[in-house]
């Protein structure tokens, strides 16, 4: 530990073309501590990631200041993903040198009023823009986030999908440690709620988006009986109080769910010929169970069973990174996953794998891939040097 920030064993050097950087979301001047790891660039962007325990709104406004010549975005999470791993209470940054990367930023602020046609013109025109700006840079991704207490990933990205043409998208929804109370995303500067932004960047790097889950279906399913869909609320499942039955169906005692009952027992929906996770957020007063994404009467879903963690990731990024070494993954990592980790005692090792990968980023309340928000998932990007093949 070295001026109140970590030290990281590549920082300030010039062998690798993505930046990072981390700080404690406590010290006085996180900032300046934040511009020393990073340097001077030029960067055509800079994304934070930081712990509610920040004062974010002034940590925004004096990033965008530091780095005026950049597009500096950010959002606060339920915690970290550092040059270590897994870590709470801190700040983590992210530079694109401009000389490799070229980026338009797209804000949605005011998500229960989106207009779907014009959100689909909106990127078709901010796509087309960058590619003219930048067209020698011809490999692209676009990476959103998303106010994690909206409710409205799931309309997005259904929405976003018919604005991406041939673009992969991945993102995360902005998270509150787990407290679920308040999140915020910002915008050189700009701090939102209700709010999404998209980044496009273009690149002449190597870039890989992707999306892993450790979950395999069982033979054990059952129906939404009754919900709330705008709320994410199931009442009922088979037709009796849902966290009741989910219970039953687990030979557990509806009284002990807990967010690690959850983590390490998720439902899974059939959906394109894939199955993907609908996490439980928590258990209501009344015995309602509260989703993190969408979820509708009528609705099948199946229990699923898990994967050893560890082995799942080291063997998922080992087959991304496709023998090369990746210069940095950008992830967006499910809070259920970090509890599952927690609950296993495998934070540790499953930190020295990401470390091991160069994956930095957050914890989410919910992750997006294209044209689906998911969870208990990581998201991400792989940044491969333009010569790694």
């Amino acid at each position: 530990m070295e001026g109140g920030f970590l030290s990281a064993s590549d920082s300030g050097a010039s062998t690798w073309l993505v930046r990072r950087a981390q700080v404690r979301a406590d010290v006085p001047d996180p900032v300046l501590e934040l511009k020393l790891m990073l340097g001077d660039g030029p960067f055509s962007l800079i994304a934070v990631f930081s712990s509610p325990q920040a004062d974010f709104p002034a940590l925004v406004k004096q990033m965008s200041a530091a780095f005026p010549n950049s597009t500096t975005i950010g959002c606060t999470t339920a915690g970290e993903l550092g040059m270590d791993g897994y870590t709470e209470s801190e700040i983590v940054a992210i530079a694109l040198p401009e000389d490799r990367f070229q980026v338009s930023t797209l804000i949605i602020d005011d998500l229960s009023h989106m207009d779907r046609q014009e959100l689909v013109g909106q990127m078709v025109r901010t796509r087309s823009l960058l590619a003219e700006k930048a067209p020698a840079l011809t490999n692209e991704f676009a990476f959103l986030l998303i106010d994690g207490l909206s409710i409205r990933e799931d309309e997005l990205v259904s929405a976003a999908v018919n604005g991406l043409g041939s673009m992969p998208l991945f993102g995360g929804s902005a998270g509150d440690g787990t407290r679920f109370q308040q999140t915020l995303i910002s915008h050189d500067g700009q701090v939102f709620e209700d709010a999404a932004l998209i980044t496009f960047v273009r690149t002449d790097c190597h870039v890989h988006v992707f999306s892993l889950d450790h979950f395999k279906p069982t033979e054990q399913r059952m129906v939404v009986t009754s919900a709330d869909p705008a709320r994410r609320i199931v009442h009922e499942i088979n037709a009796e109080p849902a966290s009741r039955e989910y219970a039953r169906l687990l030979g557990k005692d509806p009284e002990q769910l807990t967010s690690f009952t959850f983590a390490a027992h998720p439902v899974v929906v059939r959906i394109g010929g894939q199955h993907h996770v609908r996490s439980i957020q928590r258990v209501m007063e009344n015995g309602d169970l509260v989703f993190f994404s969408a979820i509708d009467e009528g609705l099948v879903l199946t229990l699923a069973e898990p994967e050893d963690m560890e082995t799942h990731l080291k063997r998922e990024l080992q087959r991304i990174s496709g023998g090369r070494t990746p210069d940095a993954i950008l992830a967006c990592d499910c809070i259920l996953r970090r509890l599952e980790a927690q609950e296993k005692q495998q934070t540790r090792s499953i930190s020295g794998v990401m470390s091991d990968h160069r994956v930095i980023g957050f914890s989410t309340y919910g992750e997006q891939i294209n044209g689906m928000h998911v969870n208990q998932t990581m998201t991400g990007v792989a940044i491969f040097p333009p010569d790694a093949g």
